[in-house]
């Protein structure tokens, strides 16, 4: 292997990169292709984007989600191409165009030419393509370009028109009218989705208008209220509710009679009596004014009642038309307005269903709409004819209360849909279409999706089968110009229809040779009517893009008219993913078209997706510049990080996320870095045991599963676990489980493993036992690189390429090419290894946490940590096999065990509230009491058994808290022991706190190696590199900085030596001659200066141990040595401390030059003294001797 980086040098953007150029080199993607070819073929549908906008952080992250997905199937032994699709069609496209030349109408492209109109969209469809192709390659995706689809292709327009042939063939094509929500920017209907997107606040007139009833007694009249005057003119009936109580009542002041339910009767201003103010000391008046109840009635019973229209305009649908009358419905409600409802069929969904079922209108037959396609009222409507619609309606209420029909009229401020395209007001509109009958089809379609499985599962079992139950039929034509034109040809009263379903059918009825199917190709053919008399034209209308995309399983492949049997064996597909809004979108459409076409679901398995929102909560957007460039965090960050910290938060759980700049960044400090540095840390020692060696390191000559040391069978053990654990949450599509699951064991692996292993892994404990340590770190490293290829390709790919050169010639040139991990077979003692390893972990920060309260520094050994718990198993282990690291990692000098919790505590139990409260409900009061009652023994059996019965509830651990106070011993003060509890496991951890000479020598040992090791890494030493550590006693006026000292060509830059005060807190550094303290004082000078040479003898086997070495004495330094850092040090605090300076140089020889005369007198030629002199200085500078001296 090759030596690699320090973390601080890594740049993970830069490596990348690398990466990307590699992959390009060995055409990573495609090779990968052709070595599962031949494999079980995983199906994978990509729902086509819009290309002319950029990519934003959701397709990011539905993008990460399907690269995991697909590269876990190619590493599991599946044949997976992957073919990106881009949505080419439709009104994002119309759209800018429109705003490019001015266009405003329909009428402004018919003058233009539909020809020229499609060209200039044609222009833009890929305007983004490169920039969609480079960020979604720096991503880390592989997926196909070059073979992508397009829905602007004929072969996919022709499958388009096959599928809409089917469906017709099958009785689930029809025409008619529906109202739909209407952009008059846009001139065109938009689904209900679409209508959803784009919500504002805005401020409408809310009027109150009577209608006068036909031959009524009274002459009363109906009091109805909208907030949308301009429909008004188009009033076909009012609807009231029938279970309604609606009562007569008389204006005194004007004697008219008004009809309004009874409960809104107090919301018509001067209609209830108002109260006045007594006078000072007077008594209450009684509420004056106000209107006379005539009479009440139920609703049914004013059903069939006619009246009088306000306008003229389709006065004549009166009479036998069945219009201008009241009906009744449920669906009137009694918390705003007055009871009383104005229908308009042509502007309400509502309005059109009520009038259907009272025969008001005919369904599927025209209605009065006296609005064109710009949103402007049409000549029937002549006092407004040419106004737009919302413009009007300050002239129509005038007209309204020059009339006498007026009766009240506000402002209100709402909340209305506005079209997500041209920010314009939507309008509800009826507009001719043509239907799929999904109605028809509704229970296949909950069928259907019963056979699959979502991910989360309640998108799917509630979101998505609800709006299922109710789904209506499906307009699917759009009055546009770029689309797939309807492939229907009919006659001009529609008496006569035709359904093309193929280019080849089209060309064979009109004798014409189709080269493109879009409109201008298309518009002017026509075909004889089945007569032979007439001729039948393409109606006017195209596809709505949705149906297009729905159509898309189909459309990529050319089913039917290519690779029929290949679709027809991997259909449904295995897996699609997208946001939560494509429930009602893409996920919808798909459903719908595969159970009409083929009775089945589109896919097996979907991943749905969150929300990505800015830091604010708000939605991301441009204008208000409110969330950080993708390419800007791809270029700090890189890919790997911005992948995890999406995939490893709510969002994968179809949940929201707010981005946070901060959250990738935390994951390269928190993740990423961790990880690198364990990787090095074997890289360098790997380098160091071949160094010493003398050859190849090679971790498969080990093998791993006859490691006898604790934490390799541990990090084993949990290797297992974790092929298996990722094996199986993702054949769940469970990725929300996984990411956290892989990240644990990353943290576990570098704060565990490597930690309390550096030694072994440095070589202190033999040869043996190094290898065995490195071996295992190899083993755990490669699979854990195999398990994140998927989630981290660029940062895995860079580590497989180093630890490759470990295996045996032929291991493959890319992880991504690498089978991924078997699921390990868990071997005996596995899960109780992991267990209490769990619980040493859990000791140790107990400990630590001990001391922070204490403000006793870890460096800093203590006497005893004392572990209570009643499982004596659990003891057993952490007195015996992993009592090492409790007494390495806690820092203490002995380990104690105590198989009685009440020894050191007392418990109680208490209620969890937030879960207990919701399950036992009114019962919660009883069961604090019997928990409160419980006495120790009870408790103990409690958590043994995982739970019991209370008070009559059956109660587990989850349900109730253990809590343990720790209970001083008699004679013991609280400053000399302390302890802290863990209620999940059930332990308690005593630390004793009271101070020893001895163990403070013991602790200025481990500050002066970490002073070894900062000056090591300062000088820039790698692991392997060999140096001599000299320590001097120092005692002078001044000293330099604490990050060390460096030396250039062989001689230290400061000159030699390095004077400075004696006395300082614990490293501090040294400022104006004086060491400071953390708060800047000088330090205390009364505190004791402990030898160099008593620490470097008791401490010996310490040094020797952390650093591979015991440093020696400067005055043994030889003088000759070549110096390759030094820096001088304060270390110690309050009643012993110890000052010194540090020395690193190259190895050198020392030669006793007496011994050497002494030698060389043994041979018959004498040697003078300056003879021995010059042989002594060329052996002290011979590499040889040197080498001889490291051997």
């Amino acid at each position: 292997m090759e030596d690699v980086k320090e973390g601080k040098d890594y740049r993970f953007p830069n490596e990348e990169k690398e990466i990307l150029k590699l992959w390009d080199e060995i055409d990573a993607f495609k090779e990968q292709l052709r070595r599962t070819e031949g494999k079980k073929k995983y199906t994978f549908y990509d729902g086509p984007p819009f290309a002319t906008g950029l990519p934003h952080y959701g397709h990011l992250l539905a993008g990460t989600i399907k690269d995991i997905v697909t590269r876990y199937a190619s590493a599991t032994g599946h044949y997976c191409p992957r073919r990106f699709g881009w949505d080419c069609h439709g009104l994002p496209v119309e759209y800018e165009i429109d705003k490019k030349l001015n266009v405003t109408s329909r009428d402004d492209v018919l003058r233009m030419g539909i020809d020229k109109y499609n060209d200039e969209c044609r222009s833009i469809v890929m305007r983004y393509s490169s920039e969609w192709e480079k960020t979604v390659r720096r991503i880390g995706r592989w997926i196909d370009f070059q073979e992508g689809y397009k829905t602007l292709d004929p072969t996919f327009m022709e499958s388009v028109w096959w599928v809409f042939s089917e469906l017709h063939k099958k009785g689930l094509v029809y025409r008619g009218y529906k109202v739909m929500p209407y952009s008059t920017g846009c001139c065109t209907p938009l689904s209900n989705f679409e209508a959803g997107l784009n919500y504002k606040d805005v401020a409408d007139p809310a009027v109150m208008v009577s209608f006068a009833l036909a031959d009524d007694p009274d002459r009363a009249e109906m009091i109805a209220w909208t907030t949308t005057p301009w429909t008004l003119p188009s009033n076909l009936a009012l609807c009231v509710n029938p279970e309604f109580d609606y009562v007569r009542a008389r204006d005194p002041a004007s004697g008219r009679v008004y009809i309004v339910a009874s409960a809104r009767l107090a919301e018509i201003p001067g209609a209830a009596p108002k109260a006045k103010k007594a006078k000072k000391g007077a008594a209450a008046e009684p509420p004056a004014g106000g209107w006379q109840v005539l009479a009440s009635v139920k609703g049914n019973e004013l059903a069939g009642q006619a009246y009088t229209p306000l306008f003229p305009y389709f006065a004549a649908l009166a009479g036998a038309g069945g219009a201008f009358r009241v009906v009744a419905d449920g669906y009137v409600t009694a918390d705003s307005g007055t009871g009383v409802v104005h229908c308009a069929p042509a502007f309400g969904e509502d309005d059109m269903r009520v009038c259907i079922a009272n025969g008001i209108v005919a369904k599927g037959a025209e209605v009065p709409c006296p609005v064109d396609a710009d949103g402007r009222f049409t000549s029937d409507v002549a006092e407004f004819a040419g106004r737009f619609v919302k413009d009007a309606d300050r002239d129509i209420i005038a007209e309204l209360k020059a009339a006498g029909r007026l009766v009240d009229f506000q402002t209100i401020t709402h909340s209305y849909p506005f079209c997500w395209r041209s920010e314009t007001p939507l309008i509800y509109k009826a507009v001719p279409s043509w239907f799929i009958a999904v109605e028809k089809i509704k229970p296949q379609l909950l069928a259907c999706n019963a056979e699959t499985t979502w991910v989360p599962a309640y998108v799917k079992d509630k979101r998505f089968h609800n709006w299922l139950e109710t789904a209506h039929d499906w307009a699917v034509s759009r009055s546009r110009f770029w689309g797939t034109p309807l492939p229907i040809w009919a006659s001009a009263d529609l008496a006569e229809i035709r359904v093309i379903g193929s280019v080849a059918e089209l060309e064979a009825a009109t004798g014409a040779k189709v080269m493109d199917l879009h409109r201008h190709f298309i518009d002017n053919l026509t075909i004889p009517d089945a007569a032979g008399t007439g001729v039948l034209r393409r109606v006017d209308e195209v596809f709505d893009c949705w149906f297009e995309s729905g159509s898309m399983p189909y459309g990529q492949v050319h089913y039917p008219f290519e690779h029929k049997e290949a679709f027809e064996a991997q259909f449904p597909a295995d897996f699609v993913a997208e946001g939560l809004d494509q429930t009602r979108g893409w996920f919808y459409t798909l459903m719908v078209l595969s159970t009409a076409l083929f009775g089945k679901p589109a896919f097996r398995n979907l991943v749905c997706n969150g929300l990505v929102l800015a830091a604010d909560g708000k939605k991301m957007s441009k204008r208000l510049k409110n969330y950080p460039d993708p390419n800007e965090i791809l270029d700090e960050y890189g890919a790997d990080a911005l992948r995890l910290y999406l995939i490893n938060s709510p969002v994968v759980r179809a949940e929201t996320l707010k981005f946070r700049k901060e959250g990738v960044f935390n994951v390269i400090k928190d993740v990423m870095l961790p990880w690198f540095n364990a990787y090095r840390f074997l890289v360098q020692n790997a380098l160091r045991w071949e160094s010493e060696a003398g050859s190849r390191f090679d971790p498969l000559q080990v093998d791993v599963l006859q490691a006898t040391n604790v934490l390799d069978r541990w990090i084993c053990a949990a290797s297992r676990s974790l092929t298996s654990f990722v094996r199986r949450e993702m054949g769940a599509y469970r990725l929300y489980t996984v990411v956290p699951f892989l990240v644990q064991f990353i943290e576990a692996l570098t704060n565990v493993y490597v930690r309390f292993n550096r030694t072994r892994l440095k070589g202190r404990r033999g040869e043996a036992d190094c290898r065995m340590a490195l071996a295992c770190l190899f083993d755990v490293l490669l699979t854990v690189c195999k398990a994140m290829a998927p989630f981290t390709p660029f940062f895995c790919e860079m580590m497989y390429r180093n630890l490759r050169r470990a295996l045996p010639p032929g291991a493959l040139e890319s992880v991504h090419w690498c089978d991924f991990p078997e699921a390990a077979a868990a071997q005996a003692g596995d899960k109780e290894i992991q267990a209490s390893v769990t619980r040493m972990r859990c000791v140790i920060e107990l400990a630590r946490n001990i001391r922070d309260r204490h403000n006793k520094p870890l460096k800093q050994p203590l006497r005893r940590v004392i572990i209570s718990h009643e499982d004596a198993a659990l003891l057993s282990s952490l007195a015996g096999e992993l009592r090492e690291y409790v007494l390495q990692e806690a820092n203490v000098c002995e380990v104690e065990i105590c198989a009685d919790p009440l020894e050191y505590a007392s418990v109680r139990a208490e209620p969890n509230y937030q879960v207990l409260g919701k399950k036992v409900g009114k019962a919660l009061a009883k069961v604090k009491a019997a928990l409160t009652a419980m006495t120790p023994a009870e408790i103990a059996a409690f958590e043994r058994n995982g739970g019991a019965e209370v008070a009559g509830e059956r109660l587990t651990t989850d349900d109730v808290r253990v809590v343990r106070e720790f209970r001083l011993p008699e004679g013991i003060s609280a400053a000399d022991l302390d302890a802290a509890s863990d209620p999940q496991s059930g332990l308690l951890v005593v630390l004793d706190l009271r101070p020893d000479d001895s163990l403070q020598v013991a602790g200025l040992a481990r500050e002066v190696t970490n002073r070894i090791q900062k000056l090591r890494k300062h000088a820039g030493l790698v692991a392997s590199e060999p140096v001599e550590v000299w320590l001097g006693e120092r005692c002078a006026e001044a000293a330099p900085s604490e990050a060390g000292t460096a030396v250039a060509n062989g001689a230290a830059s400061n000159g030699g030596a390095v004077p400075f005060a004696a006395a300082a807190s614990a490293g501090a550094p040294i400022a104006n001659g004086e060491p400071q303290q953390a708060n800047g004082a000088a330090a205390d000078r009364g505190a004791a200066v402990v030898s160099l040479g008593s620490l470097l003898e008791t401490q010996a086997g310490m040094f020797a141990e952390t650093l591979g070495t015991v440093p020696r004495l400067a005055a043994a330094q030889p003088p000759h040595a070549v110096v390759i850092a030094r820096e001088a040090y304060v270390v110690g605090a309050d009643s012993q401390r110890c000052s010194f300076e540090v020395v690193l140089t190259r190895p050198a020889v020392s030669v006793c030059e007496a011994a050497l005369l002494q030698a060389c007198s043994r041979y018959a030629v004498s040697y003078s003294f300056d003879v021995v002199k010059q042989l002594s200085t060329r052996l002290v500078h011979s590499n040889v001797a040197v080498a001889l001296l490291r051997k």
